[in-house]
């Protein structure tokens, strides 16, 4: 019998049980890394926001913003 994960669950499991220094590595080698790890980001940061109050998540969102303004898109192919 197969088991099957989704996607959040499979990252949980991959990354439940490291320390600072692992996740800290999983973070920057995947950061300009391949687009696969893209999606694992993607839950990481669905974690860290679950758990900000109001006030972080709008100084993120700033971030970002200001972030953005700063960078011009590529061309999509």
């Amino acid at each position: 019998m197969s088991i099957l994960l989704d996607l959040r669950q499979a990252v949980i499991h991959k990354v439940h049980n490291q320390d600072e220094d692992q996740l800290r590595s999983m973070i920057e080698g995947s950061i300009d890394g391949p687009e696969a790890a893209l999606p694992g980001l993607g839950v990481m940061f669905e974690m860290m926001w679950k758990d900000m109050d109001a006030p972080a998540q709008t100084e993120l969102v700033n971030s970002l913003h200001s972030h953005l303004k700063t960078i011009t898109p590529g061309k999509l192919v």
